[in-house]
């Protein structure tokens, strides 16, 4: 089970509930279209879910989605993401193969 929270959801509404989930999905974008700027104030929600995740003994994986890219999944994972979605920056990109790496090795 998973949940998903737009950026101007506190993170807070998940409380009672974050122990039974398997994903928690931090939207860094809000939702309708592809191609967004990364929006950097939802990364406290993220490092606040992966200290939940650690204080609790829990193991649920943390997904960002929106305006993932080799310059912002630095970021995201900094914060303690482990799963990304990249969309546009890689469909868009040349050679999709070559920035799906470009975000790996950032």
């Amino acid at each position: 089970a998973g949940v998903v929270l737009n950026p101007g959801t506190p993170l807070t509404v998940l409380e009672e509930v974050v122990e039974l989930v398997d994903l928690v999905l931090l939207m860094s974008v809000n939702p309708g279209f592809g191609g967004q700027s990364f929006m950097q104030d939802v990364m406290p929600k993220v490092e606040q879910a992966a200290a939940w995740r650690s204080e609790r003994g829990l193991a649920y994986h943390i997904q960002v989605d929106g305006g993932i890219d080799q310059q912002t999944a630095p970021s995201a994972t900094s914060a303690g993401a482990n799963v990304l979605v990249a969309g546009s920056s890689t469909f868009k990109a040349p050679d999709m193969a070559a920035a799906i790496q470009a975000i790996r090795s950032a």
